[in-house]
């Protein structure tokens, strides 16, 4: 938000620029600007939704499938075995998601300040 009005500020042009594409109809321009503007705003809320979802589905699957072989270790301990396997593979497989889902959100958030500073 902050980096908007410090962009509104420093380059006007430059930034109300990205709220309206070159050749844009005149009907279009006020529904344009009121769609970009709302759009600027919830790129970032959108991003750490996008984030927070992807690192809670992983959290969530490793908490089922190591309950599962902690009840299944009495019972079955081969199974319970073959269940905590999976759970060491998913758990490295959450690693990668992690540093993946950290470039990207690094990377998109870099993109939207360069756009609007």
């Amino acid at each position: 938000m902050a980096t908007v009005i410090i962009g509104l500020r420093n380059q006007p042009n430059h930034a109300l620029g990205h709220l309206l594409p070159e050749g844009t109809p005149n009907l279009l321009i006020p529904i344009l600007i009121v769609i970009e503007t709302i759009s600027l705003f919830i790129r970032p809320l959108a991003l750490g939704v996008r984030l927070t979802a992807n690192l809670t589905a992983g959290h969530l699957l490793i908490q089922l499938i190591s309950t599962a072989a902690f009840v299944l270790l009495p019972l079955m301990p081969t199974v319970a075995i073959l269940t905590a396997t999976v759970l060491v593979l998913l758990t490295l497989l959450e690693v990668a998601v992690a540093i993946i889902q950290a470039y990207v959100f690094v990377l998109l958030l870099t993109l939207y300040l360069q756009e609007n500073i």
